[in-house]
């Protein structure tokens, strides 16, 4: 058997790193000043622990744009390198300085907010660029050095007159990469991907007005002056203690994610754990529509408040990515080019975390001022409900705090609702009955019929709720949804007394037949029911199986809860007991018969909004013709 080593040639994987390590080219400049950054830190690190008596100062980065000469800068005042350092770091593809720094101050680095990881940062440069240049000067008492490369795998090293500590990156751009010698679009990444930098950055200058003394003249002209233009927040708030903070601070940090939004969030959870893994960040609940796809992707991911991404999927559950904020995490498994997320187990037990803490700052919101979460529950719920469909721990969690409002804006949480229910809303085998509308105007009638009875009717209009009934009729022993408008109310619920038809069996029998001949029979199944007179002649129910599967499959479409194609099927039930089914009955000629059943048919579709297009228009037109 024979045994060997790989020889891996930097000719033939040199190029490869410089043009295909990074799916967006953009993301040169994030690298760099996150190389900037590192070399930043951990001169602040050497200082805080002794180990050097440079002082620190005010460190911040620069950005420059030369467009004359075709060159980028990217200036920091950090460590700096030696001749030997350039030598190590530079030249040695995929050997990180980070990483080695880290490693060995690693009792006392851990939190020093150092973000690189895999060495190849600085070779991002070489997808824009076809010429780098590096000055730099080390905070030891050593000679600065100037590196030079071309893009191919050779280079010059040599000495630089550099006085100042820290390092200079000069890119000279690739003609076809010329966009990144515009100043808006240098603005426009730096935006991006370094807003929330821990050291100040640095691009160009701008005009600050000054404020006026008090005793200034009412005619008098502020003055202005030209200050640095520093583009990135250092201390975002996710950064900083939760007792640090008050309401307007979370406000604020809200404004500076999302300038465009002009509503406030409902609530914001702080998120701040240290073991056992690293994680801060705030999530806010904005105002939800009954779209659940439109709200996603607002939640924006760092590490070391290094912007990642804003798909956040497999971190955060997927029913809180409807949710906006930030979520930063050094121990989040990224892949090389720090761009997506990678499979891994801490990836679940963050997730986990986050849905324990959203699920405990509902309770605590819940119980500490009920009323306003009351009043919150429509802009909420729809984010609650999905985690109750689709996280089994959240659901165990959110029977503390999740509501079933009635028609009537009464709030219950189940466990109240059950015991409010209990003496009137059974079938009979002892069953509870809970009753709900899904839209209060198209389903009036039957909410007016069932509040007649003194039952409670909720309101559950979210486009997920059949999944959700479905679940926790599963979960929960003798229950059942049953929805206002469906076949099952009458037949589940026996507290009335049961009512007599003024017809004998043979009239019953012919009263079917003649509605048989005129109502189509795919759609309609024609049940007799004796009710009150005065109530309507004519019901039209939906059998609840069928009406939840047709919802299921609307919801779903082709996805998730995909049903296939239901067809459309109803009950009309006919009230024995009202003076119009005995004309029905009793009228002598069939066309006459005829055209009753039809047209009282079609007063009860118009009632559940069934009756469109061109069979309203006839329908209309009939009846001014009765009328005329």
């Amino acid at each position: 058997m024979a045994t060997g080593k790989i020889n891996v040639s930097v000719e033939n994987i040199f190029p490869l790193i410089k043009k295909f390590l990074y799916s967006d080219h953009e993301i040169f400049l994030r690298e760099l000043i996150s190389n900037a950054t590192d070399a930043t830190l951990k001169l602040k690190h050497l200082t805080d622990i002794g180990e050097t008596d440079v002082k620190y100062g005010n460190p911040v980065i620069e950005v420059k744009v030369d467009k004359e000469g075709k060159k980028l800068h990217v200036i920091d005042q950090g460590v700096g390198m030696t001749k030997e350092e350039v030598e190590k770091y530079i030249n040695e593809v995929a050997f990180s300085g980070a990483e080695e720094f880290l490693e060995k101050y690693k009792d006392s680095a851990k939190d020093s907010g150092i973000i690189g990881h895999f060495g190849l940062g600085f070779y991002s440069a070489f997808m824009v660029a076809n010429k780098v240049e590096i000055i730099t000067k080390s905070y030891k008492d050593e000679p600065a050095a100037h590196w030079v490369c071309e893009g191919t795998t050779e280079f010059t090293l040599g000495d630089s007159d550099k006085q100042e500590r820290g390092t200079e990156i000069i890119l000279h751009i690739n003609e076809e990469d010329e966009e990144f010698l515009e100043e808006n679009r240098i603005q426009e990444l730096l935006v991006k991907y370094n807003k929330f930098m821990p050291i100040p950055i640095k691009f160009g200058t701008k005009e600050e007005t000054l404020p006026l003394p008090e005793d200034a003249p009412e005619d008098a002209e502020a003055e202005t002056k030209t200050v640095d233009n520093i583009i990135n927040n250092p201390e975002p708030a996710w950064t900083k203690q939760p007792t640090d903070l008050e309401d307007k601070d979370y406000k604020s940090f809200y404004r500076e994610l999302y300038p465009m939004q002009f509503e406030e969030p409902l609530f914001h959870i702080h998120l701040n754990v240290d073991y056992p893994f690293n994680l801060t960040g705030i999530l806010y609940f904005p105002k939800m529509t009954q779209d659940m796809n439109i709200q996603k992707d607002k939640i924006q991911l760092y590490q070391n408040q290094v912007y990642v991404t804003d798909n956040v999927e497999g971190i955060v559950p997927e029913f809180l990515t409807m949710l906006r904020g930030v979520i930063d995490s050094p121990d989040i498994p990224l892949n090389v080019s720090r761009s997506y997320l990678q499979a891994d187990g801490a990836v679940k037990k963050i997730s986990s975390y986050i849905t324990r803490k959203v699920a405990d700052k509902l309770k605590s919101l819940f119980n500490n001022n009920r009323e306003d979460f009351e009043q919150k529950w429509n802009d909420i719920k729809i984010v609650i409900e999905y985690g109750m469909l689709s996280e089994d721990k959240f659901y165990e969690k959110a029977q503390k705090f999740a509501l079933y409002p009635t028609v009537e804006n009464e709030y219950f949480t189940f466990e109240e609702l059950q015991e409010k229910i209990k003496d009137n809303q059974t079938d009979k085998d002892g069953n509870l009955v809970v009753l709900y509308a899904s839209n209060k105007d198209e389903q009036h009638s039957y909410i007016e019929a069932a509040k007649a009875k003194a039952y409670k009717v909720l309101l559950l209009d979210s486009p997920i709720i059949s999944h959700l009934l479905q679940k926790m009729e599963g979960e929960k022993e003798k229950i059942t949804f049953v929805r206002v408008d469906s076949d099952q109310v009458d037949n589940l619920i026996k507290k009335d007394e049961e009512k007599i038809s003024k017809l004998s069996e043979e009239e019953k029998e012919k009263l079917k037949e003649d509605f048989e001949k005129v109502i189509p029979k795919e759609k309609y199944t024609v049940q007799l029911e004796a009710m009150d007179s005065d109530a309507a002649p004519l019901l039209i129910t939906q059998p609840e199986f069928m009406r939840r599967m047709k919802e299921m499959q609307q919801t779903g479409g082709g996805g998730m809860f995909g049903m296939g194609n239901m067809p459309e099927m109803y009950n009309l039930v006919v009230n024995t007991n009202h003076p119009l089914i005995s004309d029905i009955l009793n009228t002598k000629t069939e066309k006459k018969q005829e055209r009753l059943i039809k047209h009282s048919l079609d007063l009860a579709r118009l009632s559940q909004n069934l009756l469109k297009g061109e069979e309203l228009t006839n329908f209309v037109k009939r009846s001014f013709d009765m009328v005329k």
